[in-house]
């Protein structure tokens, strides 16, 4: 039974240090611009397989002559 009320205890404190962490974000307005950051990883991704087939195809014209 003790180790019952520990469990539900922790599971409560767990669930207040999240609920203050998501109120203090919002209050520092860090959800503001969440779809900036996902263009960002996706341009930079797409720049990557770019820049990565660009020195394939460098190379490949550079084994033909």
């Amino acid at each position: 039974m003790a180790l019952n009320l520990l469990a539900i205890l922790a599971c409560l404190l767990i669930e207040l240090a999240v609920v203050c962490i998501f109120i203090f974000t919002v209050k520092r307005d860090y959800f503001r611009n969440i779809e900036d950051a996902q263009y960002q990883v996706f341009w930079s991704d797409v720049e990557a397989l770019l820049a990565s087939t660009a020195e394939e195809s460098n190379h490949d014209t550079e084994k033909e002559q």
